[in-house]
């Protein structure tokens, strides 16, 4: 691994490079110092300097095959990258701001009027022109300490510097005042690190799955933000970026969070405000960066909505991408005017079609161009041998391509690809692949050359594996996120049903009694401020709160409140029983609120305390049960009643061959109990961590292979 040889960089790299070895401790990284030439050359000012100026040599080496990969400033880096370089960012950060740096012993009460200010860039210049009219502007170069040093030789008064920086080399004291972002902007990747490594390097590109989250192309129906989907409009509410077309509803854009970015990209006829090949450069830089991209499509994304070209930018860089249909300009003006496509006795279908052709000219429409327009046949699963065969009688190949769509959009879609002449077979489950359809299942069958293509699920971290998330209702969607963000298929089958427990209301009337009340899951949370909010309860009497980690102090957060409590580590009950001994005194009344699966441990650990406790169950695990099964890679456990309401449906022997997840200490005994071998554990009990950890164990033994 390339690295500038100054302390700064040495630190950042090595920093990232514990990261790094935390996750992946089966790879071993060397440090490689090099310089650059913003390294070699002292005089030139940084204003003017070429955008690789600390970079270039390093990069070279990379290029050339000398080093494997290269860690820098994430600011530093060229736009446009060196042909045959690949990138991205990793997730490691410091504060971004810039910082205001005095001599020391000086502080800004006795800062000149007239003073000498070091700068090193123009949007510092002009900060200190607005707030310094009376300063004189200096060029300053040199490492980290070297400037530092000069400040303190008086030959500066003052030095603006990137607090990251400072922060990194534990240098944080030299802050005199944070510069916010809102009066000085800073450049995209101040604080970051980045990672660069040759254009098609199969390791690199497995490792970088960990590190990038899938990009959203949704569409965003037609005409009215109402004809956007459900599914559009929360992946607006969790972006970052949000690349956005003309044709569309503006509305929609208050669904993208205040400090999300939002990028015209809009195309009209004859006018482009943005080159298509530039969209789909943004969409891969932003991607790179880890964000969360969504690109907006006006109507649905796959109907002339230049899809595939976007989605060939992401397969030509391994980057993970789903796709969310939208409601088209066709249905609107069929469908929503009454003039129906399909209308019983008068017509069976309908041909879509555009005039015209790729570079804006008029393409013909005559009827043997029509011909080979690929054909789909709804309600055709039963009678698909005869389709088949009369399309055979009228001349189409034998090897033509079709494909046969079971479940559309549902978690269980199953493609069957193959031509006229075995699609029939295969279908029937003659097939061992196939061997899970049944007749009755909804298909539409796709005849044409179209069919030969298809989205690439393999790129993420998970690699388009499907994973069973079997937690309650009220987290399956923050799971369902993650999985999706980490290139997987989520498979979403609550297996519990959290049901408020009625008898507990009368202990929350009198919630101000209490010195303490102890909350051991985000359920319990949500639960707890449920019930209060159902009774009127006066929010200002809450007692202390103690929790069991960061996950359950997260979800308090959401209603305003914190934990007095928390352990920074072990986040069981050994961590939270050791902590809360050091806080809770004796006499304290305590109310210990808990599902019914949970037990007493807890209660009898704070009655060892000479406390009063009392213990009351907050919520039942109610099972929820279904009819089958759908396949799954692998399964994340969120709870022992989870685990429970699982085996009791389908047994242990279907988990055989699955990699199984377990949220924490608890789930995973559970599990062992059962003579079940538990995968994968995240570092803390968290959704998060958990299928994070589950990603990493993918991409580790990838690498390996």
């Amino acid at each position: 691994m390339g690295t500038r040889a100054s302390k700064l960089a040495l630190t950042q790299t090595r920093s990232a490079l514990g990261q790094l070895k935390e996750i992946f401790s089966n790879i071993t990284f060397e440090e490689v110092p090099m310089s650059t030439p913003g390294d070699r050359d002292r005089s030139a000012d940084l204003k003017t300097s070429p955008p690789d100026f600390f970079t270039r040599d390093i990069d070279d080496a990379v290029i050339s095959g000398k080093i494997d990969c290269a860690i820098h400033s994430a600011k530093d880096m060229p736009d446009p990258m060196p042909e045959g370089l690949d990138w991205f960012w990793l997730p490691w950060r410091e504060d971004s701001r810039d910082a205001i740096v005095l001599p020391k012993g000086r502080n800004m009460a006795s800062f000149p009027k007239v003073a000498r200010i070091g700068v090193s860039s123009e949007r510092r210049e002009t900060w200190c022109r607005k707030n310094f009219p009376d300063a004189q502007l200096c060029s300053i170069r040199g490492t980290i300490e070297e400037r530092l040093d000069q400040l303190d030789k008086n030959n500066y008064d003052m030095i603006i510097m990137a607090a990251a920086a400072l922060t990194r080399l534990g240098l944080e004291d030299r802050i005199s005042e944070w510069i916010p972002v809102e009066e000085l902007q800073v450049p995209d990747g101040q604080g970051i690190l980045a990672l660069t490594f040759k254009t098609g390097n199969k390791k690199f590109l497995r490792l970088r799955s960990l590190f990038v989250k899938s990009v959203v192309f949704a569409g965003a129906g037609a005409g009215s933000a109402d004809t956007c989907t459900l599914a559009g409009i929360k992946a607006l509410q969790r972006c970052d970026v949000c690349l956005y077309d003309s044709l569309m509803d503006p509305a929609l854009l208050d669904y993208v969070p205040n400090t999300s970015l939002c990028v015209d990209t809009g195309k009209r006829c004859g006018s482009h405000s943005m080159l298509q090949t530039s969209i789909s450069g943004q969409i891969t830089m932003y991607a790179r960066r880890g964000m969360r991209v969504v690109r907006l499509k006006g109507g649905d994304p796959g109907i002339f909505g230049r899809l595939a070209e976007e989605i060939e930018a992401l397969d030509n860089l391994h980057l993970p991408y789903k796709v969310i249909p939208g409601v088209s300009s066709l249905n609107t003006a069929t469908t929503g005017t009454g003039i129906l496509l399909t209308r019983r006795g008068i017509s069976r279908g309908f041909c879509a079609i555009t005039p015209r052709q790729q570079n804006g000219g008029i393409g013909s429409i005559q009827k043997d161009v029509r011909s080979k327009l690929p054909i789909a046949f709804f309600m055709a699963v039963s009678v698909t041998e005869e389709v088949v065969r009369q399309l055979k009688a009228e001349d189409i190949p034998g090897n033509t391509p079709v494909a046969m769509v079971f479940n559309a959009g549902n978690d269980s879609e199953t493609i069957v690809r193959g031509t006229l002449d075995d699609i029939g077979k295969k279908i029937k489950g003659n097939a061992e692949s196939y061997a899970e359809l049944t007749p009755d299942m909804p298909g539409i069958l796709i005849v044409g050359e179209v069919t030969k293509f298809g989205f690439t699920r393999t790129w993420g971290a998970m690699e388009g594996r499907r994973i069973l998330l079997t937690c309650s209702e009220d987290i399956q969607d923050k799971a369902s996120n993650i999985v999706s963000d980490l290139g997987g298929i989520p498979v979403k089958r609550p297996l519990i049903k959290l049901v408020p427990e009625p008898d507990v209301i009368a202990q929350l009337k009198t919630i101000g009694q209490y010195d303490w009340l102890v909350l051991t899951s985000p359920s319990s949370v949500r639960c707890f401020f449920y019930l209060l909010d159902s009774i009127g309860a006066d929010m200002k009497a809450l007692p202390k709160i103690i929790v069991c980690g960061p996950g359950t102090a997260r979800e308090l957060k959401k209603y305003r409140t914190l934990p007095e409590v928390a352990p920074a580590s072990d986040f069981g009950t050994g961590g939270l029983t050791e902590i809360a001994g050091k806080f809770i005194k004796p006499g304290q009344k305590i109310l210990r609120l808990r599902s019914d699966k949970a037990g007493s441990d807890l209660a009898d650990f704070f009655m060892t305390l000479n406390t009063k406790v009392t213990d009351c169950v907050l919520y039942r695990n109610d099972p929820i049960r279904y009819d089958t099964l759908p396949q799954f890679d692998a399964v994340f456990f969120a709870s022992s009643s989870a685990v429970e309401a699982f085996l009791s449906q389908w047994g242990a022997k279907i988990l055989q061959g699955k990699t199984i997840v377990a949220i924490g200490r608890p789930t995973q005994e559970s599990l062992i109990r059962h003579n079940l071998k538990v995968d994968t554990v995240g570092r803390e009990a968290t959704v998060a961590s958990s299928l994070e950890a589950l990603a990493e164990r993918y991409v580790r033994e990838s690498l390996e292979k």
